[in-house]
C-alpha cells in the first residue's frame, strides 16, 4: 500500500485562504480545524456549552472512537464562537474550502482535514512533543502520531542540511 504525505498550509497562506471565505460560519469552521485541530465532524458537533472560556478549553465530545478530550484554543478564535453552532453539512464545508483554496491561487491539494494536518505540523515545527501532539489530535496511538507526522523529520533533515550548507 502506498502512503502519501498530505499538503498542510502554512499560516499565510491560511490567512490567504480565510480572506477568500465569505460566509462568517465557513470562517469559523475552518478557524476551530486550523487552530484547534478539529475533524470536521467534531466541529459540525460543537456546541456552545462545549466552549470553557474560563480555561480557554474546547471540549470534544464523542470524537473519533467515541473518546471525549480537551483541546485549549488561542484568543483570537473567540470572535468566531458566535457563529456556533455551525449549521451547515459536511460536503458544505469540504465544497466551501476547496472553492476558498482555488480563489486564494493555493496550488496544493487542500481538503478539510489538511487544516488538522496543518495544526498538527505546525505544533511539531515549533518543537511539541509526539505525545503531546497525539493527545491534543487524540490519536489512541502514539504510533499513528509518528507515522502520520514522520514528513517532519524529512523536512528538519532537508532544513539541517540546508542550513549547513552541504548543497552549496
Amino acid at each position: 500500500m502506498t502512503k502519501r504525505i498530505q499538503d498542510w498550509l502554512t499560516d499565510s497562506e491560511f490567512i490567504r485562504v480565510l480572506n477568500k471565505t465569505y460566509k462568517p460560519h465557513h470562517k469559523a469552521a475552518f478557524v476551530l480545524a486550523y487552530h484547534c485541530g478539529l475533524r470536521i465532524s467534531e466541529v459540525i458537533n460543537l456546541k456552545p456549552e462545549h466552549i470553557d472560556r474560563g480555561q480557554g478549553l474546547i471540549k470534544v465530545v464523542q470524537g473519533k472512537g467515541g473518546k471525549d478530550r480537551f483541546v485549549p484554543y488561542p484568543r483570537q478564535i473567540v470572535k468566531h464562537f458566535s457563529q456556533i453552532p455551525i449549521k451547515v453539512g459536511t460536503r458544505t464545508l469540504q465544497k466551501a474550502l476547496k472553492s476558498a483554496v482555488e480563489r486564494a491561487g493555493i496550488k496544493k491539494d487542500i481538503h478539510y482535514h489538511s487544516l488538522r494536518h496543518s495544526f498538527a505540523t505546525k505544533l511539531i515545527n515549533k518543537g511539541m512533543s509526539m505525545k503531546s501532539v497525539q493527545q491534543l489530535m487524540g490519536h489512541a496511538s502514539i504510533k499513528t502520531t509518528m507515522d502520520i507526522y514522520s514528513h517532519m523529520t524529512l523536512e528538519d533533515i532537508k532544513k539541517e542540511i540546508q542550513d549547513k550548507g552541504v548543497w552549496g
